[in-house]
């Protein structure tokens, strides 16, 4: 019987030198501030959910998780930057349609997007909206396809970059209608809204979030929205299917850590964004960006990511679209 105590007392002091040596090889999480890489300007959706979900996380963490904006290349920069950066994970991306776009939109890139970035999670996918200055003679879908067509290249429709979901629901639209629009590209949503609320172009298919206070103020007229599916927050704006059959695209909004940071903290930092979004107050404020909160694991987000890449390189190819 004493043989036996003194087994069990030797296998549990070398189950408590284990975990004393694990402990000690996984060093607690977050020590220092965190940065969130947002490929472009302030004030566009992406910089809205990162600084959402920022806040959140800072305050849940012990650490500030601080947003950095870094436009340019069509979202491009922002993403290398993360590709680089240290699989540590104190830097994190907030992923957009325009990685999965960019993917074959560009032909020369210094990342793998699938390969280079490993998803946390996804947090918000939301329809884009056909709006255009109220200058423009057209209140409805079919009435801006009959204004654009009397007007060949002399509608200019802008977006916040090469490669963003704004910049393909355009082409989209333009390949199922045969339109003829020129294509003027921003560095984020805030300059692109600021020229089309001013009347220095005349349509783009922005994301929800960062336009529904200038349509609501009536600064910018409503025409579709790109979804299935009617918004909860512009019910009474149609859909643009409803107009052209079989029309549809949405953005959408998550995070990625470098490739190869620990599968711990990118568990743990998944599990914090998923708590978020059952935040009641966190959840309002989604919400009213007027889209669909879609929680879930790393693994649904990559599978997410993969599957969108797969559907945006056929728009690509189709449109003959290609950026140096």
């Amino acid at each position: 019987m004493k043989r036996f105590l003194g087994l069990i007392t030797g296998i549990a002091g070398a189950l408590a030198c284990l975990t004393a040596v694990a402990t000690a090889q996984t060093p607690a999480y977050p020590t220092k501030p965190v940065h969130i890489i947002v490929g472009y300007p302030a004030g566009g959706s992406t910089d809205i959910v990162a600084r959402l979900i920022g806040n959140w996380l800072s305050a849940k963490m012990g650490q500030q998780f601080v947003v950095e904006n870094r436009p340019g290349a069509g979202n491009n920069i922002g993403t290398e930057a993360v590709a680089k950066a240290a699989p540590d994970g104190y830097t994190m991306l907030l992923i957009n349609p325009a990685n999965t776009i960019n993917a074959s939109l560009y032909k020369k890139l210094n990342f793998n997007f699938l390969k280079d970035i490993d998803p946390i999670a996804n947090v918000i996918e939301v329809p884009n909206v056909m709006e255009v200055n109220p200058d423009v003679p057209a209140k409805t879908v079919a009435e801006f396809i009959a204004y654009a067509k009397a007007n060949p290249d002399k509608v200019n429709v802008a977006s916040s970059g090469n490669g963003t979901s704004i910049h393909l629901s355009g082409e989209l639209f333009k390949m199922m209608t045969g339109l003829k629009l020129q294509h003027v590209p921003y560095k984020g949503s805030a300059p692109m809204l600021t020229d089309l609320i001013g009347g220095q172009v005349q349509v783009t298919f922005d994301n929800l979030p960062s336009s529904i206070a200038h349509i609501k103020s009536g600064k910018l007229r409503a025409l579709g929205v790109s979804t299935a599916k009617r918004a909860a927050e512009l019910p009474d704006v149609p859909t643009i299917s409803e107009t052209v059959p079989g029309y549809e695209a949405s953005a959408f909004f998550g995070f990625g850590f470098p490739k190869g940071t620990p599968k711990e903290i990118t568990d743990r930092v998944n599990k914090e964004i998923n708590a978020a979004m059952q935040d009641p107050a966190t959840q309002a404020k989604l919400k009213d960006m007027g889209g669909i909160l879609v929680p879930g694991s790393p693994d649904d987000f990559r599978k997410f990511l993969e599957a969108e890449t797969a559907k945006w390189e056929k728009v690509v190819n189709a449109a003959k679209l290609s950026v140096e």
